[in-house]
C-alpha cells in the first residue's frame, strides 16, 4: 500500500543557502572605498572656495573635472588612455608569461634555481630607468622599448611569486599524491596547480600594478600619445590640472583593471575556504 505521506519541499532559502543563481542586488558596502577621495576632495574644494588654500600648484577638484571633461569631450583622453592600455597590456602578457615558464623552472628544480636565481635577483635591483637606454639602442624609441620596459617591471614579481608558490608547496599533500601514484601530469593538475594558484593570481595582480608604474617610464621614451605622455605635457606647460587629471585617470584605469583581473581569477579560488570568505559573509 503506497504511503500518503508528501514530503514537502524546503524553502527556496534551505535548497540554495548561498542563492547560487539568484539575481545580486548591489551593496552598499560597494561604496565604502569612496568614502576617502570624495572626503577630501570635498574638503579641499571647500578650502579652495573659502581662499584657506592657494590652488596654483594643486588645482581643486572643480578645476580638474572640467579638465578631464574637456579631455574627454575632444577625444583626448580616450585616445591617450586607449594607448597606455595597449603598452602595459603587451608588456603585462610577455612579462606575465615569461615569468610563469621561468619561476616554474626554478620552483620545481633546484638545479634550475641554483643556475637562474642568482642572476635574476641581480638583475631584479637594476633600477628601470637604468633599462631605458639600452632599450632605446636596441628597439630605438618605438613601441617596442616601451613594451620591453613594461614586460621588464612585470616579470619580476610574477617570477618570485611563482617560484615561490611552486618551491613553499606542503610536502604533505605532495606526498599523498604519491600514495595515490597520480602520474606527473595528474600531480600538476590535482595537486600544484590548486595549492599555487592563490599566490600566482596576487603575484600577476601586482605585476599588473608594476606595468603601470612602469608605463610613464615607457612613455617618456619620446611617446606622442599616452597618459604619461599627456602627464609630461602638463608639466612641461605648467599645468597643474592636466597633471593632476593624468594621475586621477593613471588610478581609474588601473583600478579598472585590476578589478576585471581579480573577477576573471575569481572562479579558479571559489575552492577556498579562506578568512576574507568568512568575514564577508559574516559581515552580509
Amino acid at each position: 500500500m503506497a504511503s500518503d505521506v508528501t514530503i514537502a519541499s524546503p524553502p527556496d532559502a534551505a535548497r540554495n543557502p548561498r542563492g547560487v543563481g539568484a539575481r545580486r542586488v548591489p551593496s552598499p558596502r560597494a561604496l565604502i572605498g569612496f568614502i576617502i577621495p570624495l572626503t577630501f576632495a570635498v574638503a579641499y574644494e571647500a578650502a579652495f572656495r573659502a581662499g584657506l588654500v592657494e590652488a596654483r600648484l594643486l588645482p581643486p577638484p572643480s578645476r580638474v573635472l572640467k579638465t578631464l571633461a574637456d579631455l574627454a569631450a575632444s577625444g583626448e583622453l580616450f585616445a591617450h588612455a586607449r594607448a597606455t592600455l595597449l603598452r602595459v597590456a603587451a608588456g603585462f602578457a610577455l612579462g606575465g608569461a615569461a615569468a610563469i615558464l621561468v619561476g616554474a623552472a626554478t620552483g620545481s628544480s633546484a638545479f634550475a634555481r641554483r643556475l637562474l636565481d642568482p642572476t635574476l635577483q641581480a638583475l631584479r635591483a637594476v633600477p628601470s630607468l637604468a633599462w631605458v637606454p639600452l632599450f632605446i639602442m636596441w628597439f630605438g624609441i618605438f613601441e617596442e622599448s616601451k613594451v620591453a620596459l613594461i614586460a621588464v617591471g612585470v616579470f619580476f614579481p610574477v617570477y618570485l611569486g611563482v617560484m615561490g608558490a611552486i618551491a613553499s608547496v606542503d610536502r604533505k599533500i605532495v606526498e599523498v599524491g604519491r600514495v595515490f601514484r597520480l602520474s606527473r601530469v595528474a600531480m600538476a593538475r590535482r595537486i600544484l596547480l590548486p595549492a599555487i594558484t592563490p599566490d600566482v593570481v596576487i603575484a600577476l595582480r601586482s605585476g599588473l600594478g608594476l606595468g603601470f608604474m612602469f608605463v610613464v617610464a615607457a612613455e617618456l621614451m619620446g611617446a606622442s600619445e599616452g597618459l604619461g605622455y599627456l602627464l609630461l605635457d602638463g608639466q612641461q606647460l605648467g599645468k597643474a590640472d592636466q597633471i593632476v587629471a593624468a594621475l586621477i585617470a593613471f588610478a581609474v584605469l588601473g583600478k579598472i583593471c585590476d578589478g576585471l583581473f581579480a573577477a576573471a581569477a575569481r572562479p579558479l579560488l571559489r575552492w577556498q575556504d579562506s578568512f576574507a570568505r568568512v568575514s564577508a559573509e559574516g559581515e552580509g
